[in-house]
């Protein structure tokens, strides 16, 4: 019944979200702000994560390749579709849900129980929509292009180990790159990360804003907001695979 409680509640805080906004100036300069710590405070996360997990699928793509007939060129393929489609936008978007998503559930966690919201309210402001608005937003606007850093990067990172240890040579792997190459599947990665952008904050937010009590329950709030996200990213991750590609 809690849960059940929960999802409703969810959705009117949504709903909240577009009920008396306040001036568009104020809102711009805070997107601003939260897609610079939101995007650029992520890239060196990002970055390493991707070149190390792009030479990982490497390395282990040709180490699985046993048959002769197969070429080389098939790690290139493996590679590639395994970054764009599955790694860079499910699993960077599950370590930003860590990164990202606790912060944002402790920071208005705190605001929350120091009564700073409370303090908005009386002045009529839409708290909610002040504080959470802005970083769906941003979140929603950022997010696709360090995806698309981090498939550049993961690429990349899978080459230099290919070619460095001699498990792919560098015109096998970029052959694979270009062999039967899907542009929608960038496509697709980029609306499921539209869709993940939008889970992590609000759902962060949520848990922030409806906190209770002291510092535990903002540390607690975070843990659920980090372990409720990435939940939700994989059933979203299921359901957006079942419409858009099957």
């Amino acid at each position: 019944m809690r849960y059940i409680f929960s999802i409703g509640q969810y959705w009117i805080f949504m709903a909240r979200l577009v009920q008396k906004p306040e001036r568009f100036r104020i809102y711009m300069r805070q997107i601003f702000l939260e897609m610079d710590a939101m995007g650029f405070g992520s890239l060196g996360i990002v970055a390493v994560n991707s070149a190390f997990m792009g030479a990982v699928i490497t390395i282990q793509s040709a180490y699985n390749i046993v048959n002769p007939l197969v070429p080389l060129s098939a790690i290139g393929i493996v590679a590639r579709d395994s970054i764009i489609l599955e790694f860079s936008p499910t699993v960077i978007m599950m370590v930003l849900a860590g990164k990202i998503g606790s912060s944002i559930a402790s920071e208005i966690g705190t605001m929350r129980v120091t009564e700073q919201i409370d303090a908005l309210e009386i002045m009529g402001i839409n708290s909610s929509s002040f504080l959470v608005l802005p970083k769906v937003v941003a979140a929603v606007l950022i997010l696709p292009f360090i995806v698309l850093i981090s498939m550049f990067v993961g690429i990349l990172g899978g080459w230099l180990a290919g070619d460095m240890t001699g498990a792919c040579p560098s015109a096998d792997y970029l052959k694979g790159l270009q062999d039967s190459f899907v542009t929608f599947n960038v496509t697709f990665a980029l609306i499921k990360t539209v869709v993940f952008a939008f889970i992590i904050t609000s759902v962060a937010s949520y848990q922030g804003y409806f906190t209770r009590g002291g510092a535990l329950e903002v540390g607690k709030a975070s843990t659920r907001a980090v372990v409720f996200s990435n939940i939700l990213i994989l059933l979203f991750d299921y359901i957006c695979t079942q419409l858009l590609l099957v």
